[in-house]
Parts: C-alpha cells; sequence; structure tokens
C-alpha cells in the first residue's frame, strides 16, 4: 500500500499491547497494571491467546488454565485496555 507521498506502508501493524489491571481482593481497581506486548509473529501464528494465557498465568492472574483436571478460566484480575503511561 501506498500513502499520499507514493512510499510503500503496511496497511497492518502486526504487533499488539495490552495491559492487565490489577484489582484488590474486593475486585477494585488498584491503579497497577502488568503490561503484556506480542509480537507480530506470534499473532500471525493464531498463538497470542495462548500465549496471553500463559504469561497472565505465569503472572499470577489466573489459575488452572493448562491442568487437564480444570478446564476452565479462573480471573483474579480484571481485564483493561489501556495506554501504557511513558515516565
Amino acid at each position: 500500500m501506498e500513502n499520499d507521498k507514493g512510499e510503500l506502508v503496511d496497511l497492518y501493524v502486526p504487533a499488539m499491547q495490552i495491559s492487565v489491571g490489577k484489582v484488590d481482593e474486593t475486585g477494585r481497581y488498584t491503579g497497577e497494571n502488568i503490561t503484556y506486548a506480542l509480537c507480530g509473529f506470534v499473532r500471525s501464528m493464531g498463538e497470542s491467546d495462548d500465549s496471553l494465557n500463559r504469561l497472565a498465568q505465569r503472572d499470577g492472574l489466573l489459575k488452572n488454565v493448562w491442568s487437564a483436571g480444570a478446564p476452565a478460566l479462573e480471573w483474579r484480575g480484571a481485564l483493561g485496555l489501556e495506554r501504557e503511561k511513558m515516565g
């Protein structure tokens, strides 16, 4: 695809970033996030959901995701999309 200047540009930027908000025991947002970024290669292979689940389980936001005995997901945090704060 070409832009107005005739330069070749990609129509789609394949990388993505998502911030998962941490919550306290009452379910209220604490103001803290865990940010995950997935590259285009992972997304093009159709592995985004599995990768995000594995990372979230590693960080304690999900449990029993990969256990054969407990296939249901249990969220311990609220999922929210937020722009990462640059600091």
